[in-house]
């Protein structure tokens, strides 16, 4: 139950939401100071205030949340239409997620968004899911930044074309899309077990939508979806970051308040399903190589009291390493990884339960433990305090952390907005606080029963046991004076530039091998951000030991001599810190977010990870069932099998090296060799200090930091010398090969050569920017236009260099999601703009945009304080100083388009890449009139 994990499922995923008959406590208000004086433009009133954001509302319906904090230099625009797939009707499932991607087509005003977007740098999407839909940019903070991205979305929101031409198009990429969610049998399974969960709410049905909804869709019934939904009574916008609050209320008032509110009425939607009425089954036969069992129970909404309770259970049942299913599957060896989660939503959705099981585990016994782990939750074995408080703890650490990054707070806000009001996210906290185990035990014995869930074979029973649903709260009474905690104090002003960056930091002298770089300011809720970097061993000492010291990294954070793996994860939540130590067998990570009074006893718990591991026999042989089981999941992947070819050609090192790429059937093979041995062995050989880099940036005392960092590593001394990996340029021929992947329903195409090249060259400025131009910003490359906005072969398309710092050694690569049946139109597509760009060159105009774009991206991530910490330990390592960012950027913004034009050409051929292709095309080909 791992939070980042939760979110980052995509719109197969099931929904949550939870309904008891009586609350878990009544609701309690605190007052807040009024926020600070802003002049309102007419019209404009004020509604409330919350922990430092306001909310204002316009004449014409339309909410906006202002959320100043001038710690972050970047400003999200974030605007949320109350519209998902909750609203769509017979024959429009999916109408909400393509007319998602129709509105970055385009208006008069903003003919190409992709390539306005790229030009400012811009960090942007959007997204799709079943109570709303948001479209979202993060770029650099500028007065002149903020208008371009309130007059886009204010255009946009009814201007945009949603034309004919481009919905055929865009039609087939959301396929593609949708073919990509196909080929993941834990996503299908989901989205299925989701369907018959359910028998008449559009919770049942996937935002995707159905395959013959999205390629049969009228245009016109398209258009009025857009015309009815895409209105200011029917959106929140949310602006976040450093600007001015009354000058930004003014430009938005300047930008949207001259639409007019439509006369059009929304009717709220009113199906629910009946109580469930005995346990429903669902199976799927496919071409695979792991089995998954999953269980879901219908449970409430998210603005019920209820809520907070099942968010709890989902964890104390599914958590890992805590939770009771890990214990009962993962410990035993009959599962490889479990999941229990719930999502929040405006209306009753569903708790689920999950586990995923290598090829040779039994699944029916699995099944069988699976539910009575579960249900016994409810009645022989109810949670512990000891379970619930610290379930407790993983989310309010999360939500703190959200709290204290308005970019990512804002992003939050979207889901709340969508369950009924964006003050739910504090409010859903302060019930969180409020938990007690009782609660937690009567929402399982409500919800957890055998005539609830949906995982089988469907059971007549003669005396059914129902679980009635509440109805949905009225948020607004329920939030009417709801004003939640104090603000958080707010960071200092850093301007991210090179020559700043570089005069706030401090380089410190090595002291046996550890090089420190300290960068202390302010920060919003005083975080700050650690990385550091243990370099291991050498060439020679490395040969055959890859796969050993890939283990051994893994295994660091699972116990140490005086901590095990479930008091390692209570430690990280009690202090506050997201992170960890992680690594593989040519070096060594540690990375965390923490606050400053935390910081300290973090670095402690780091270095006793690093230099007391126990390496406990039961956690190695849970750790080789799960990698075991990872590497047959992907075995068949498209994806996975092109790019294997592809590395394994493109670097071809004998199978000792410790950079040798394996097969899957010689990866599981090395991985049932290594014994508990084999890694003591190696750690005593290769850890230690010889080659060592720390950087800190953020809130946190300079001086401290110095001493603890010496006093805890620089005397960790490495028995084996570290010699950098020389990974001098190879010439390889090209090649072209293609890899059948059965009932695959997605393609995955990769191409690239080698470059002789490196960083500081001379021609890299230039042909870092003809790269950019070729296949890097948001959707406005010429591979994105060309492969993907015109012909709508691609939902995924790109091309990147890698080039490093040390070697003349650079890739050019290039790779596309794809129909297999589109795998001709897709090479002939590519191979046209490569020879088209060599030939024609790059335009002064495409030129450019693309310095803008591509600054302003790079002082994007320089805004970001773990990109920024990851730079400076980098850079440590190297003996480069930030200002060499200053240096490259200026060569960037002197460059002509005859000489980014000549880079190209120089280091770019297509007959020299190898091209390598993945994909069902027997399939594809037999289903050919």
């Amino acid at each position: 139950m791992k939070l980042a994990l939760l979110r980052g499922l995509t719109s197969a995923a099931l929904v949550v939401a939870l309904v008891s008959p009586a609350p878990l406590f009544p609701l309690t208000v605190k007052a807040q100071p009024p926020a600070q004086s802003v002049a309102l433009p007419p019209g404009v009133t004020r509604v409330t205030s919350v922990e430092g954001i306001t909310e204002y509302r316009l004449a014409n319906g339309l909410r906006v949340l202002l959320f100043p904090d001038a710690s972050k230099q970047t400003i999200t625009v974030n605007i949320t239409y109350l519209v998902g797939s909750r609203h769509e009707n017979y024959g429009e499932t999916g109408m909400a997620h393509l007319l998602e991607h129709l509105v970055f087509k385009g208006t008069p005003r903003h003919p190409d968004i992709p390539k306005e977007l790229s030009e400012r740098g811009a960090r942007p999407n959007g997204t799709t899911w079943f109570d709303r839909t948001n479209y979202f940019e993060t770029f650099q903070a500028t007065e002149d930044n903020l208008r371009w991205a309130l007059d886009l979305e204010a255009d946009r929101m009814v201007n945009s074309f949603i034309a004919k031409k481009d919905l055929d198009s865009e039609m087939t990429v959301v396929r593609n899309e949708f073919e990509a969610g196909e080929n993941s049998p834990y996503r299908v399974l989901l989205q299925r077990t989701q369907a018959v969960a359910y028998d008449w709410h559009n919770y049942g049905k996937s935002t995707i939508g159905a395959r013959s909804d999205i390629e049969n869709v009228p245009i016109e019934r398209l258009q009025a979806f857009y015309r009815k939904y895409y209105q200011p009574d029917n959106a929140v916008l949310l602006v976040a970051g450093k600007f001015d609050e009354e000058k930004t209320l003014k430009m938005i008032h300047e930008y949207f308040g001259p639409i007019p509110k439509p006369d059009r009425v929304l009717q709220p939607t009113y199906t629910l399903d009946p109580t469930q009425d005995g346990e429903r089954t669902v199976t799927i036969r496919r071409v695979g190589d792991t089995k998954v069992v999953l269980a879901c129970y219908h449970v409430p909404a998210a603005s019920h009291p209820d809520k907070p309770a099942v968010q709890i259970l989902a964890g104390v049942i599914g958590d890992t390493p805590s939770g009771r299913l890990h214990k009962a599957l993962v410990e035993t060896k009959k599962a490889a990884f479990v999941q229990g989660f719930s999502f929040d939503n405006k209306e009753p959705g569903l708790v689920n339960f999950g586990a995923i099981l290598t090829s040779s585990s039994d699944i029916e016994e699995v099944r069988k433990l699976l539910l009575t782990t579960i249900e016994e939750t409810a009645t022989a074995k109810p949670p512990t305090e000891e379970e619930v408080e610290r379930i407790r703890q993983q989310y309010l650490t999360d939500i703190e952390q959200s709290i204290n990054n308005s970019e990512r707070l804002g992003l939050e806000l979207s889901e709340w907005i969508g369950a009924g009001d964006w003050r739910l996210f504090f409010l859903n906290r302060d019930r969180l606080k409020q938990v007690k185990v009782d609660d937690v035990q009567r929402v399982a014995k409500a919800y957890l029963k055998p005539d609830n869930r949906t995982v089988g074979m469907f059971i007549p029973t003669e005396k059914p046991d129902r679980a009635d649903i509440p109805a949905t709260p009225d948020v607004a009474e329920l939030l009417k004076d709801y004003r939640g905690s104090a603000a958080i104090a707010a960071g200092e002003a850093f301007e991210p530039t090179p020559e700043n960056i570089d005069a706030r930091s401090r380089f410190l002298a090595e002291q046996g091998g550890l090089q420190m770089v300290l960068l202390p300011k302010k920060t919003r809720g005083n975080t700050v951000t650690l990385v550091m970097t243990i370099r291991l061993g050498n060439e020679q000492a490395l040969r055959n030991q890859a796969t050993i010291g890939n283990l051994t990294g893994q295994m660091l954070q699972r116990g140490t001599k005086r901590k095990t793996r479930q008091q390692i994860e209570d430690e990280f939540t009690r202090l506050k810190a997201q992170g960890g130590v992680f690594g593989g067998a040519t070096s060594i990570n540690f990375s965390v977010t923490t606050t400053r009074e935390n910081l300290a006893e973090v670095v402690r718990l780091g270095a006793e990870i690093l230099r007391e591991p126990a390496f406990p026999e039961s956690e190695f042989e849970q750790l080789k069932q799960q990698i075991i089981a990872s590497i047959e999941q992907s075995r068949r992947e498209p994806q996975n099998v092109a790019i294997t070819a592809f590395s394994r050609h493109l670097s071809p090192y004998p199978k000792e090296d410790v950079r040798y790429r394996p097969l899957p059937d010689e990866e599981i093979e090395q991985v049932k060799a290594v014994t508990i041995e084999d890694i003591k062995r190696f750690y005593d050989t290769f850890y230690g200090i010889a080659n060592a880099q720390i950087a800190v940036v953020g809130d946190f005392d300079a001086t401290e930091m110095e001493k603890l960092g010496n006093e805890l590593f620089a005397g960790w001394k490495a028995q084996t010398p570290f010699a950098r990996l020389e990974n001098p340029f190879r010439a390889v021929p090209a090649v072209s090969e293609t890899f059948e992947t059965p009932d695959k329903a997605n393609a995955f195409f990769v191409a690239g050569q080698p470059l002789e090249i490196r960083d500081d060259d001379p021609d890299y400025p230039a042909l870092a920017l003809a790269g950019y131009i070729f296949g890097g910003g948001f959707l406005n490359s010429r591979l994105a236009t060309r492969i993907r906005q015109k012909e709508g072969i691609s939902y995924g398309v790109g091309a990147q260099l890698q080039v490093g710092s040390l070697d003349r050694n650079g890739l050019f690569i290039a790779f596309a999601i794809y129909a297999p049946q589109n795998l001709e139109r897709l090479e002939t597509a590519f191979r046209e703009e490569v020879e088209r760009a060599i030939r024609e060159g790059f335009t002064e105009a495409e030129v450019t945009a693309a310095k803008s774009g591509y600054l302003q991206s790079r002082q994007v991530s320089r805004a970001q304080d773990g990109t920024l910490a990851s730079v400076l330990a980098n850079y440590r390592y190297l003996g480069r100083r930030p200002t060499w960012d200053a240096d490259f950027e200026a060569k960037i913004k002197a460059l002509t388009a005859e000489q980014v034009s000549a880079a190209f050409a120089k280091y770019i051929r297509y007959e020299n890449m190898s091209r390598f292709k993945a994909g069902d095309f027997a399939k594809a080909k037999a289903a050919q009139p």
